[in-house]
């Protein structure tokens, strides 16, 4: 596959997000066959897995460590602090201690000793970024991780982080119906020499085309796409609108949907690598090819002129879940909400 900057190393452009393993799609893919998939992808291409603390209560970390770690040497790691889910709901904490305790949670999870790429996962609008990123370069200066990442955070955010110390990666929602870090954090990025990590990249299902009204009115509670505007029965029916003309793109340049929004989130810059999530060795297979699509610059701009912000009905969060982010955001104006 081919092959991009993150950090200090060369990973595939595309990467696996393992959340959907253990989190937030529904009932957990059965373990077996997860460790399958993953070993999969790796076998095919894939040399960046991304994972986080939050995921399934940290059995997803612990997924990915029994399934991966014999093969260490072969991927790129990446892992996350600062949220947490318990029984009593969604936690957010960058306070130094508690990013020491969970870097070491998530190394015995994990069952290895290094993580390449630890972000903070949130921002923790109670503590300084400062003193989060302080006490993540101690344990980078430890040896325990190799660099340092911010999720969901803005442009000015990771300006006053990376004064602390240099950021390696700055993890955001980007596709072609979540155009956010167009806002100001993609060209920040660039600037500063960090990669972005565009994660969900196919719009959670939507861009594949293969998601339907019928699908989205039967999602289950325990599916985070229940309690997203754009995925609201009413919303979602005007945005299935839009796949009639990204499916004339995809056609035109001779790919599937999925691997034509993939190739567009690649060509926003040398420094932007996705971590789609999957659970089925299929659509591995089909995402990897996107690493090969080269739009020519008509068919972007189609696309670009296709799905603008004001096309897509629905904000991205509902209100409540919009009150954990920093990102900038679109004017209500801005989106056909």
């Amino acid at each position: 596959m081919k092959q991009r900057r993150l950090s200090d190393r060369n990973v595939s452009a595309i990467g696996l997000g393992c959340m959907g393993f253990s989190h937030a799609y529904g009932t957990p893919m059965d373990l077996d066959e997860a460790k399958g998939v993953l070993r999969h992808a790796l076998d095919i291409g894939y040399t960046h897995f991304d994972t986080a603390t939050a995921y399934g209560r940290g059995k997803n970390e612990q997924l990915v460590g029994e399934a991966l770690r014999d093969r260490r040497s072969e991927f790129f790691l990446a892992s996350k602090c600062g949220l947490f889910v318990g029984d009593d709901g969604r936690e957010i904490d960058g306070h130094p201690a508690r990013i020491r305790s969970a870097c070491e949670d998530s190394l015995k999870r994990l069952g290895v000793d290094f993580i390449d790429l630890y972000y903070l996962h949130r921002l923790d609008k109670r503590v300084p970024i400062e003193d989060s990123v302080g006490a993540l370069a101690e344990l980078k200066s430890e040896g325990k991780i190799g660099s340092i990442g911010l999720s969901e955070v803005s442009a000015r955010t990771v300006r006053r982080a990376h004064a602390v110390h240099p950021i390696a990666a700055v993890q955001s929602e980007y596709s072609l119906w979540t155009r956010n870090p167009e806002l100001g954090v993609l060209d920040m990025c660039a600037e500063l020499g960090i990669t972005l990590v565009a994660f969900s990249p196919l719009g959670r299902g939507f861009l594949s085309g293969r998601l339907t009204l019928d699908d989205v009115e039967r999602f289950g509670e325990r599916d985070i796409r229940r309690r997203m505007p754009r995925f609201l029965p009413e919303n979602y029916s005007r945005n299935l609108d839009l796949i009639t003309g990204l499916r004339e793109v995809a056609d035109d340049v001779g790919c599937t949907l999925s691997q034509l929004a993939l190739a567009w989130v690649l060509s926003r810059g040398e420094h932007v690598v996705a971590i789609p999530g999957t659970t089925k060795a299929g659509h591995l297979e089909e995402d990897a090819a996107g690493a090969a699509v080269d739009l020519p610059p008509a068919a972007v701009e189609r696309l670009d002129a296709l799905m603008a912000p004001k096309n897509v009905v629905g904000h991205r969060y509902s209100a409540a879940q919009q009150a954990d982010i920093d990102t900038e955001e679109y004017d209500s104006a801005e989106v056909n909400a």
